[in-house]
C-alpha cells in the first residue's frame, strides 16, 4: 500500500455535504502498524542500496591495487628485454661475454621468451585496466543512482512518518478522559479498589499504556512502602529490563515514547508526574528536571518508566 493510499485511510473519505467517518480505534491501529513495516522497508531498501555502493567501491579499490601490480609487473618485463637487446647490440665489444650474448649461444632464443613474458604481462596490463574502469564506472554510477534513490527514499519516509504522527493524534484523541476530573481542572480524591490495590484512575493509565505499547516486561504499580505513591495506589513502573540491567538502545527509546506518551495525555488521564532517567517531569510544573543520585540503576528510574496519578 502506498503512502498516498494510506493517506486516504488516515484521513477518511471526503463526502459531499457531511463530515469525513472517523476511523475506529482498530483501523488506526491497522495503519499504524502498516505504515510502520512500510517505514521498516523503505529503511531497508536504503540500506540495501548503500551496501551495493560500498561493494562496488571496494570492488573498485581492489582492482587499482591490482593494476599498480600489472604496470610494475610490465615495467620489469620492459626492462629485461631492453637490457637484453642492449647486450646484444654490444656483443661485439664484449669478449666472452658478447660470445655468450650472441643468437649462436642462445641469446636471440632468452630475448624472444622475455618478449614474450612482456607480450603477456602488456595483454594482462591491458585486462586488469579494463577491469578497473569498469568498476570504477559501476562504482561511479551506483553513487549517482544512490543520491537519487535517497532522495525518494527520504521523501516517502517523511510522508509516512508523517502519516504515523497523524494516526498516533487520532488515537490520542480516543484516550478516554479519567473518573474524578472537576470543572476548574482539579482531580477528586480516590482510594484503591480492586484486587490489584489501585485507584481507577490508575488503573485506567495502566490499561491505556498497556494498549499503546509492546511491553516485555510486567508492570509493577501497588507496593506496600512507608512513603511514595505505590502504598497508595496511584504510581506504576513500566519496565524496560529485569534485574536491574541497564536497558538496550531501543528499550530507552521505548522508555522515551511511554514517558511523552503520558505527558501528552496527562491532562486527561490525570497524572501528576513521570520519571525516567534520574529525572522529574511534574505536568503541574512543565519541564523535565534532574533529581539526586539514588545509587543505582532501578533507584535512579533508568530501568523503568515511572507514572504517578492523582
Amino acid at each position: 500500500m502506498t503512502v498516498l493510499t494510506m493517506a486516504g485511510l488516515v484521513l477518511g473519505p471526503a463526502a459531499a455535504g457531511n463530515a469525513a467517518p472517523k476511523p475506529t480505534e482498530k483501523q488506526l491501529r491497522a495503519q499504524l502498524e502498516s505504515l510502520g513495516k512500510q517505514v521498516d522497508r523503505l529503511i531497508e531498501q536504503y540500506n540495501a542500496k548503500r551496501v551495493a555502493v560500498a561493494e562496488a567501491k571496494a570492488a573498485e579499490k581492489a582492482a587499482r591495487s591490482r593494476l599498480k601490480d600489472a604496470k610494475q609487473g610490465l615495467e620489469a618485463a620492459q626492462a629485461q628485454v631492453g637490457d637484453i637487446a642492449q647486450l646484444q647490440y654490444q656483443a661485439g665489444d664484449l669478449g666472452v661475454a658478447g660470445q655468450l650474448m650472441s643468437p649462436g649461444y642462445g641469446g636471440a632464443a632468452l630475448l624472444l621468451q622475455l618478449q614474450e613474458e612482456q607480450n603477456a604481462k602488456i595483454a594482462q596490463f591491458a585486462t586488469v585496466r579494463d577491469e578497473r574502469r569498469k568498476a570504477s564506472d559501476d562504482a561511479r554510477r551506483l553513487t549517482v543512482r544512490l543520491r537519487g534513490d535517497v532522495a525518494e527514499v527520504t521523501a516517502r519516509r517523511k510522508d509516512a512518518e508523517r502519516l504515523i504522527g497523524q494516526i498516533k493524534d487520532k488515537l490520542d484523541a480516543l484516550v478516554p478522559t479519567a473518573p474524578g476530573k472537576r470543572a476548574n481542572g482539579a482531580w477528586a480524591p480516590e482510594l484503591p479498589t480492586g484486587s490489584d490495590n489501585i485507584t481507577p484512575r490508575t488503573r485506567l493509565m495502566r490499561a491505556e499504556v498497556q494498549s499503546h505499547f509492546s511491553l516485555s516486561f510486567p508492570v509493577g504499580c501497588y507496593r506496600p512502602e512507608d512513603s511514595g505513591e505505590h502504598p497508595l495506589g496511584r504510581a506504576c513502573d513500566f519496565m524496560l529490563s529485569s534485574g536491574g540491567a541497564m536497558p538496550s538502545a531501543g528499550q530507552v527509546a521505548l522508555g522515551d515514547e511511554i514517558a511523552a506518551w503520558a505527558i501528552k495525555n496527562g491532562g486527561k488521564l490525570g497524572v501528576k508526574y513521570v520519571i525516567y532517567r534520574q529525572r522529574i517531569y511534574n505536568l503541574g510544573f512543565p519541564g523535565w528536571r534532574a533529581m539526586e543520585d539514588r545509587g543505582g540503576v532501578t533507584a535512579n528510574h533508568f530501568d523503568h518508566v515511572h507514572i504517578s496519578m492523582y
